[in-house]
């Protein structure tokens, strides 16, 4: 994962005018398809700039399993700049001339406003009919499906499952079991304190590291609609039940499990942290398998093992509910799809991304089936991903903008005791009710 897809991840973009005024067209009548299907000669895929993990992915592919298609429907990749996107397909889509396959939504809000112009495919009648709906792991249809709208309309190029990530070696020297629920965690959280370590590397700076503790600990306690009921209007950040989970991790900070430093800490350094031994533990995405298999892990990728954010003693969640992201996705234009040609790529992407992603060391939410060997800590999250059939979201993914932004800015003070529990949940609630 790239570190604008990092940012992203934590801070939707923000909208434009223009923008906005692309969505009017789009939702006052204008088909928004990309032509008429015979029409096209190439498949064409705009992409944000700063993804630079599918384009060699679907080159590789145009060479090899998808020569056919590729002869038939050459492949051309654009690019144009993240934050340009979300408005540069809007106003494609408001125009009918949408390109066969493009990234979009940039935030949740923007892929459905795509949704709702009827401009998106239903993915899973389409590879059904195609026979390889079960190339796709369920548990990344099921994080498309809460983050968008309710269907599968977007693809999972990117797919992230998020956990702590530990020290082997910390807690084998020290006796230390993997914990199965929150006050384990807490108990080796203590232990690795007086042991003179950090127990929980976490970066302040960016908050959104802090603010997955937040939502991993309502959809343990509360259950997987806890934030889906906020973003309904049917609970409130500022009820009792929410507010405890804030002081849950509130309270980390006060104990000091996070350092004394973790409010100055960027990503990057507190990634550092952990995998130079100073942690026994982190809460991340798998997008951190790059940095554990790099040359810079300097505890390496051998003595780091991961495990699911831990139950909630009498809560009505489950550990098997993966907190789930699909970075920036990808979709096809529905009108596109009327091609047949655009169908047999679709087909052979579906069937072959998966293993060709793990050949470049990418783990996405398709379905890997060739034998490749992968170091230990990656075949472990690569079994997570394709046998996990639910997942969650992360805290903000339902916020808007507004809400987002003050989140993180105030995860910080939240943890070093400088802004309450109640105080912290009010703030973001107050942007959620502002619209």
């Amino acid at each position: 994962m790239t570190t604008a897809t990092r940012r992203r991840l934590r801070r939707p973009m923000l909208g434009t005018l223009a923008a906005a005024g692309a969505l009017a067209l789009v939702l006052t009548g204008c088909s928004g398809s990309g032509g008429s299907g015979g029409d096209i000669t190439k498949l064409e895929f705009t992409k944000n700039a700063e993804n630079t993990t599918t384009e060699p992915i679907l080159k590789a592919l145009s060479q090899n399993q998808c020569a056919a298609d590729q002869k038939a429907l050459p492949l051309e990749v654009s690019s144009i700049p993240q934050a340009d996107l979300d408005t540069h397909i809007q106003l494609l889509a408001s125009q009918g001339g949408l390109p066969a396959m493009f990234s979009a939504g940039g935030t949740p809000a923007e892929g459905t406003k795509l949704l709702k112009a009827g401009v998106l495919p239903d993915f899973e009648k389409e590879l059904k009919d195609l026979g390889v709906l079960d190339k796709i792991a369920p548990g990344a249809i099921s994080t498309i499906k809460k983050l968008y709208g309710g269907t599968f309309d977007f693809l999972p190029y990117q797919y992230n499952i998020e956990g702590i990530f530990y020290n082997k070696k910390i807690f084998a020297d020290n006796g230390w079991q993997v914990p199965t629920t929150w006050a384990e965690m807490l108990d080796i959280a203590a232990k690795a304190k007086a042991a003179g370590l950090t127990a929980f590397s976490a970066s302040g700076e960016q908050g959104w590291p802090l603010t997955r503790l937040i939502s991993g600990y309502l959809y343990r306690d509360l259950g997987p609609d806890a934030l889906q009921k906020v973003a309904d209007g049917k609970a409130k950040l500022t009820d009792a039940d929410y507010v405890k989970a804030a002081q849950q991790i509130a309270d980390l900070g006060k104990d000091g499990y996070f350092g004394s430093n973790v409010a100055s800490l960027d990503y990057d350094s507190a990634t550092n942290e952990f995998l130079t031994g100073k942690s026994a533990m982190i809460y991340m995405g798998s997008w951190l398998l790059g940095n554990i298999n790099s040359d810079s892990d300097a505890i390496g990728a051998d003595n780091v093992g991961f495990f699911k954010l831990p139950a909630v003693d009498g809560g009505a969640g489950s550990i098997d509910q993966y907190p789930s992201n699909v970075g920036l996705p990808a979709t096809f234009s529905k009108d596109a799809l009327s091609n047949d040609g655009v169908k047999s790529w679709l087909k052979c992407i579906a069937t072959n991304y998966g293993n060709e992603a793990l050949k470049q060391g990418q783990i996405t939410g398709f379905v890997a089936t060739d034998p490749i060997e992968l170091p230990a800590i990656s075949q472990n999250i690569s079994d997570e991903i394709k046998n996990s059939t639910d997942s969650v979201l992360w805290f903000e993914a339902l916020f808007n903008a507004k809400a987002s932004t003050i989140s993180n800015k105030n995860a910080a003070l939240l943890v070093t005791g400088q802004m309450t529990a109640q105080d912290f949940m009010k703030s973001v609630q107050d942007a959620l009710d502002e619209g």
